[in-house]
């Protein structure tokens, strides 16, 4: 007896006859209705660039976070469901804790990430403790920035468990045009600030409503600094510039 598609949907471990785990497609769909995400790397660092959609003038839109720290050195950005990429980025600090404590060094950016697509496999399956296991895949993507030995690294991480490492990288619902644009506009010698501009022009091309600074956040990681978040009113003041400043230049572009 031959199951349907719909009978195939039904279990997220079983294959189709093509090969196929339709749960998995359906997660990598739903990115594809999330916010834009940019990263972003240089020689300097990583950026990262999200778009924040305020969908009522009664939101705050300080209290939507697309980007998140991870550890002191690293941090990401999501684009999916957000109380999915919360669950993975809370199990990303605990594994970057554990491993600082244990060896009393930085966890390294490719260990982190493996351990947050182990997390992604574990749909499913039986495993001894109940409240870890998920019945259905997680509709999030994550693009992971951090610094280490080998220095700045941006690593690209999807429902299926794969990770991949990026020079600059796009996801969400603009995701096809903004991938076009860096594959067009980044460089190899790009510096850090020119990384920042090329972030938030790909996001004003994009994005369906004005650009300002309330309605895109932006980040990077520098050997210096570490990971840090570019607040709505520019108060961090390693990061130069600020979102207005910037829109401001973009619109004289324009003209």
């Amino acid at each position: 007896m031959f199951l349907t598609r719909s009978e195939y949907d039904r279990g997220v471990n079983t294959f189709s006859p093509e090969g196929r785990l339709f749960q998995v497609e359906y997660a990598i769909e739903a990115i594809k209705l999330g916010s834009t995400t940019v990263g972003v790397r240089t020689d300097e660092g990583v950026v990262l660039g999200v778009e924040k959609r305020v969908q009522s003038p009664l939101i705050e839109s300080s209290s939507i976070e697309k980007i998140m720290e991870i550890d002191a050195h690293l941090g990401c950005a999501m684009s999916g469901l957000t109380a999915d990429a919360r669950t993975m980025i809370d199990h990303a600090r605990v594994t970057a804790q554990n491993h600082s404590f244990t060896y009393d060094e930085k966890i390294k950016v490719e260990s982190v990430t493996q351990a947050v697509c182990d997390l992604a496999l574990r749909f499913g399956e039986s495993v001894h403790d109940e409240d870890a296991m998920m019945s259905r895949p997680f509709g999030v993507a994550l693009l992971i920035a951090g610094i280490d030995e080998l220095g700045p690294q941006l690593y690209h991480t999807d429902p299926s468990g794969t990770f991949v490492r990026y020079q600059a990288k796009a996801i969400g619902s603009g995701s096809e045009a903004a991938q076009a644009e860096l594959q067009d506009k980044w460089h190899s010698k790009m510096t850090l600030r020119e990384a920042q501009l090329l972030t938030l022009r790909i996001l004003k091309q994009v994005m369906e409503e004005k650009l300002d600074r309330h309605n895109v956040q932006l980040a990077q990681v520098t050997k210096a600094n570490g990971f840090e978040i570019l607040d709505e009113n520019g108060n961090t003041p390693s990061i130069a510039g600020t979102l207005f400043e910037v829109e401001r230049w973009l619109n004289v572009e324009e003209d």
